[in-house]
């Protein structure tokens, strides 16, 4: 439609607005992931956010990892962070920078706002910084060492930087403003002293910057038009523009700042996620149960899954929290047309059909999904002993139970109608078989109109099936109670994961393999986990279950 109206986010007007009035020719958009720890689910908004930016505008895409800290930084997290980037499908192509590249630069930007008299060395202490820099209602005072002249500070910033002083003895802080209303203005630390090897530059320093002076720098150095960040970065953003400003870039970036993503009963925090790693309750990083995307991943969550949960949620300035349901309805409506339907049992009970020939094998012809052709066909084979589940059985059924009980008959999936005959009890009272006949003239595809039963139920042949273990996951947190209780401990759900051992699938799952992922009829969509699974012992984890309480 020629008159169609394209709604557009505050952000994409801002750089309508910025390339109509000339700001910038192109955009070049980033993510910087401080590479201490595995991206999260609202890590993937902030990166398809920056990636979908520069696709529709026809301009660039970098991943950059903002090293500035040593203390907490692994190469293992740089690896996991590229992994999870490429996964979602963001392709930076050779634009893969590092801060710490840039770490000349930033010290030579260091003695130039020294020269300029906006920048000196500082001798007090972590403890006196913090009582000198005043309230939100009181103004900081200035530090003692704050007129020393530029020569004394050239010489004392170069004495950090040789390793003549101890860590956390002198900090180099921005001249500012210790009145300014915004506390972050109020003379920053620009430079630290930090005695540690670093992943990417190893011994080459002992002084490294602050995060909100390095970020700055590294944006104007790659030509960012736009940085976009979250909103708690909305008060740093005078700093921000200070440095660019006193550092005279040509073409300075504009940061811009978004809501994050908060997942309600959810546990997304880095730190919070790292601490159920640490104390083993969780299987690392990758547990599926996390929200982490490697754990998203090993659960059987798609990117293209979600990139649709990203784009519900869209983007604004407004805080707020998404139901976990709608992650949930994403996948659903990614995986039901893309996967076979396929029969697993997950608590099996064996059933037998009487007057089904002993050694007879029949292999019947279902489509993998309904819903689309173009899954084709498969076979499966049919014997004298099943398995089903046991739900689908009861001796004494209440009102409106249309699946097996003695007397009833229902179909077999695929299959034949059968009508349970009998069953039998061990010594403690469980039933452990189901004795049924069946009708040969009731075969599926032939046609039959003969009668009609009200229950259709899956199975597995127990000859030919295949034994596996099923993993079924809970939120792991107790939503009744809330994430945290009021000591900062979490509300952990002893629920969280049920491991079932003894699950058969039909044989069509041999040539299943880590990271493929079905619908079990019934039972809800399963993925084959990546770290677990053998082809001797297969595992599957459950993504979701195939009802929803989300209405798009």
């Amino acid at each position: 439609m020629e008159n169609e109206v394209i709604s557009k986010n505050f952000i994409e007007q801002i750089i309508d607005e910025d390339l109509s009035e000339g700001h910038c020719s192109e955009v070049v958009t980033r993510f910087p992931p401080e590479p201490n720890g595995y991206l999260h689910i609202g890590h993937a908004k902030s990166i398809l956010l920056n990636y979908g930016l520069a696709q529709k505008y026809n301009g660039r895409f970098n991943l950059r990892f903002d090293d500035t800290n040593p203390t907490k930084e692994k190469v293992e997290f740089v690896n996991s962070i590229i992994e999870d980037v490429k996964w979602l499908g963001a392709n930076y192509e050779d634009r893969l920078f590092f801060a710490s590249d840039y770490f000349d630069a930033m010290y030579e930007a260091a003695i130039k706002l020294i020269k300029k008299g906006k920048a000196y060395v500082c001798d007090l202490t972590p403890d006196e910084i913090r009582e000198y820099r005043g309230t939100l209602t009181e103004p900081g005072k200035n530090s003692p060492y704050r007129d020393r002249s530029v020569e004394e500070n050239l010489a004392m910033f170069e004495d950090m930087r040789a390793g003549k002083y101890e860590d956390g003895s002198k900090v180099l802080r921005a001249k500012i403003d210790m009145a300014s209303p915004n506390i972050n203005m109020r003379d920053p630390i620009i430079y630290r002293v930090a005695h540690m090897e670093h992943h990417n530059t190893k011994d080459k320093w002992c002084i490294y910057p602050m995060y909100d002076f390095a970020h700055p720098i590294e944006d104007a150095i790659e030509g960012i038009t736009h940085s976009i960040c979250t909103l708690e970065f909305e008060d740093h953003r005078p700093l921000y523009d200070w440095v660019v400003r006193e550092l005279e870039y040509d073409k300075p970036p504009k940061q811009i700042e978004f809501s994050k993503l908060y997942l309600t009963n959810v546990v997304t925090g880095k730190r919070y996620i790292k601490k159920l790693v640490e104390e083993g309750i969780v299987d690392g990083w990758d547990d599926p149960r996390l929200v982490s995307i490697s754990a998203l991943r090993r659960r059987g969550f798609t990117p293209e899954s979600i990139k649709m949960f990203v784009d519900l949620v869209g983007v604004t300035k407004s805080q707020g929290s998404v139901d976990y349901a709608m992650l949930e309805y994403c996948i659903r409506e990614d995986l039901k047309l893309k996967k076979s339907r396929m029969m697993a049992v997950l608590d099996p009970i064996k059933l037998i059909i009487d007057n089904y020939e002993d050694d007879k094998v029949e292999y019947l012809e279902a489509e993998n999904n309904q819903e689309n052709e173009a899954l084709g066909k498969r076979l499966i084979p049919f014997s004298k002993e099943l398995y089903i589940e046991r739900e689908d059985f009861m001796e004494e059924p209440p009102k409106k139970y249309f699946r097996l009980f003695p007397g009833n008959e229902v179909r077999l999936m695929h299959a034949y109608f059968v009508k349970c005959e009998s069953f039998v009890k061990d010594e403690n009272g469980n039933i452990t078989e189901i004795h049924c006949t069946y009708d040969p003239e009731t075969k599926s595809g032939t046609g039959f109109t003969g009668r009609k039963v009200k229950g259709t139920i899956h199975w597995v042949s127990a000859k030919h099936a295949t034994k596996a273990e099923v993993r079924l996951y809970e939120n792991l947190v107790d939503e009744e109670k809330g994430v945290y209780n009021e000591d900062g401990t979490m509300n952990i759900n002893p629920n969280s994961l049920t491991v079932l051992k003894n699950c058969y699938v039909e044989p069509s799952f041999d040539d299943a393999k880590g990271g493929d992922s079905y619908q079990f009829v019934r039972n809800g969509y399963f993925c084959v986990d990546t770290k677990d699974s053998t082809k001797e012992n297969l595992v599957f984890n459950r993504i979701v279950s195939l009802k929803s309480s989300f209405k798009i």
